[in-house]
This record gives structure tokens, sequence and C-alpha cells, in this order.
């Protein structure tokens, strides 16, 4: 562990945040005021007081459930600048391009103030940018395995300077197989290190990575590995194949901002297209698009201009939005643990939202697995067609299930 360091950098304080009484240190506190964040979340709570200690730490919470500053917060006031510039202090790993953008973005307006500069390392984006970035002093960097180790070992970028490391959903590193990559770049943080994990579960692969790579972590949760976060209403609708889409196109009308989740990339492009004949402005998002085109569809979406999302469950884990109000699953997941990751778009930050799953005759089965890994009472999916009036407002359903 490293010894948490004396900022010497001199920050104008001008407000204070509920941030203050956690510990975090005046100019952090002031960066998080300067980018509005006021009030922490639970996991936020719970974690930032342990993690500026210097122990390291497992955090199990779900995505939007504020994990981000509970890492970022204490990363950007542990990091000692003094000594070697240029060298990067904070590592983040994430599994994809869109999630190292936007933890990113998260964290670069709150350490601007106190010069902790926050670079996103990833594939798909100019590689000479990024060196030239690096080349010119970051403090921190948000990175994707493959990228971080192409630039490692062209020897553009050292590890030995790591003072805090972060391994941000572990469990989604497990399942897309990037373990040995993550396992791989840990080794090379040669230098004393906290280490922070964040994970929707902590077994498998994630667990062993902790008992490799941690030292004695402390263990904070905000809920069970089946918990939801937020109010969220699951509703379970049995429809007809070729109905689909047009169920889709009236809910969308009436619940807002709404992600559909594809199996496959074909599928997601033909819901998307269909979608878009039914005057919905709608738009794919998968790992065969150029990262221009996620990243334009990932803008629009926030902005509004796009209100449906028809997403792979890969290219979905960069959606960072909180005001998306449903998530549809346009066939009902295999199991819970992806029903969860699903729907996680939507009930962030506090906001209600909806989970909503689409079954087919012989799907009823997979809906009463998930219900019941949710400790839900079973339930048989509601049958509707695309003309039904509830359809517009969710809430109108007679017995929606809420967890």
């Amino acid at each position: 562990m490293i010894a948490s360091p004396a900022s010497s950098v001199t920050v104008k304080m001008t407000a204070t945040t509920e941030f203050a009484a956690l510990g975090v240190p005046p100019h952090v506190d002031a960066g998080l005021a300067a980018a509005g964040f006021t009030k922490p979340f639970a996991i936020q709570t719970e974690a930032i007081p342990v993690a500026l200690t210097g122990a390291d730490l497992c955090g199990r919470a779900r995505t939007g459930s504020g994990k981000t500053l509970a890492f970022g917060v204490p990363m950007l006031s542990r990091i000692d600048v003094a000594g070697r510039p240029r060298a990067p202090r904070g590592l983040v790993l994430v599994p994809t391009r869109e999630l190292a953008l936007q933890v990113a973005e998260v964290l670069e307006p709150i350490g601007r103030p106190c010069a902790r500069r926050v670079l996103a390392v990833y594939g798909g984006a100019s590689r000479d940018d990024q060196i030239d970035s690096l080349a010119g002093g970051i403090e921190v960097v948000v990175a994707t395995p493959l990228r971080l180790i192409d630039l490692m070992k062209a020897n553009e970028l050292t590890l030995s300077d790591i003072q805090v490391v972060v391994i941000d959903e572990a469990d989604r590193m497990a399942d897309e197989g990037f373990m040995p990559q993550v396992e791989w770049v840990l080794r090379h943080v040669t230098g004393a290190h906290q280490t922070m994990l964040f994970s929707a579960t902590l077994d498998g692969q994630v667990g062993n990575l902790v008992r490799r790579y941690m030292n004695d972590p402390r263990e904070v949760s905000i809920d069970t590995p089946t918990a939801t976060v937020g109010t969220m209403s699951h509703l379970f609708l049995a429809v007809h194949r070729m109905d689909k889409d047009r169920v889709i196109t009236a809910l969308a009308a009436g619940a807002g901002k709404t992600v559909v989740f594809c199996d496959t990339k074909r599928l997601c492009d033909k819901v998307a297209d269909s979608l878009q004949d039914l005057h919905v402005k709608a738009s794919a998002l998968h790992g065969d698009l150029s990262q221009a085109a996620r990243e334009r569809s990932l803008a629009k979406f926030a902005e509004g201009s796009l209100n449906v999302l028809v997403a792979t469950d890969v290219a979905a884990r960069g959606i960072d939005i909180d005001d998306v109000a449903a998530v549809v699953h346009y066939e009902p997941p295999m199991d819970v643990k992806t029903y969860l990751h699903r729907s996680g778009r939507t009930a962030r930050a506090g906001r209600d939202g909806w989970a909503v799953t689409l079954a087919e005759y012989n799907q009823h089965t997979t809906c009463r697995i998930i219900q019941r890994g949710l400790r839900l009472e079973p339930q048989p999916p509601i049958e509707v067609f695309s003309n039904d009036k509830r359809l517009a407002n969710l809430a109108s359903f007679l017995t929606p299930i809420i967890a």
C-alpha cells in the first residue's frame, strides 16, 4: 500500500459538497462541486472512506449504482503527482471502449482543478493521438486491456509509477475472456500500490483474481448478487413473433428512452431497421460498427435525438445514461445474471425504470426461471398486442411485479 499523499496543488475552494464528510480532501471536493456532484450515493458512502485509508477494496455493485465515483474519488485523492513527471499514477481497467470513454468523462472534470489529467486509452481510436497525450503528461489512464498492453509493449507507457489500480466490471472482463490480459497488466504494476475491484459478483474467475492480486481486501456491498438498484418494475409480456417490433414501437412511444437487447449483431440490425420502418428514431449498437458510429449513436441517444438503441450485451456495456426509462429483452435471457446486467441500464441514479421481457409461447418457462431467480412470485407473461393501450403507460398493467 502507499501512504496517503498531501496534495501540493493549490485550488481555490468556493464550495463544498457532502463528500467532504467522507474524508475527501478539499482539492478533490472542489472538483466534485465544479462538476456538479454534491451528494454521494450509497456505494460511494460505503466505499470512499475505506478506500481513502489505502486498503485494497472489493466493491459489489451493479451498473448505475455510482461506482465510478466510488473508486474515482479515492484515486484522485490518493495519487501523489510529485516525482517523475508525465508518468501515470492511477490506472482504471475497463472491458469496453465506451466504458473507458465514459469513466474518463466522469473523472476528467473532477481532476482538472487539482491537476489530475485523465486519458481514455482504447482500440478503435487514433493510437498516435493517445501516444501524444501520454507524452504530454497524464496522471490517470482509463484503459481497455488490449490497447494498454499494445502501448506497454511499444514502450509508450509504463506502469512503474502506478499507485492505485482499479478493475471495473471485473465480472464482464471474465465473461469476455479478458482475464489473462488483466493478470498480465497486474503483474507489470511493480511498485507499492492500492488495488480496487468492482464487480456485480465476486465468485469464479473474479474470486481467483482477488486472491492472487489483492492484499486482504475490504469488501463493501450495497446489494446481494441478484438484487436490483432503484425502483425497477419487472414486466413479462407474451407477444406474437410478428408483432414484437410494433409492441416495442408502442412501448417506447410512451416510456421514452428505451434500450432493446438482442442476442446477436444480425438481429440487432434487423430489429433496428424494422423500428425505423415503423418511424421510430432507432439505431443498432454492436461491435461490428465503427467506434465513431457507436459514439455518434450514444451521443444522439443521450441528447434525445434517438429514442431507441438496439444493442448486444457487449456494446451496451458502454451505455452510462441515467434517464433510460425502459430496457426491453427482445427474448428472455438464459440466466438471471444476464437479465440483471441488461436491466441495469434503467432505474439508475434513483430514477424509476422498467425491465420488460418479451416472450413467445415457448419461452414462458424461461420467464418463470428468471422470476424465481429474482425472488419474485412466478406469474405467466401477460398477453399483449401492439394495439393494447396499456403499452403507452406501463404502470397501467394491472399486476406489474415491482422489486
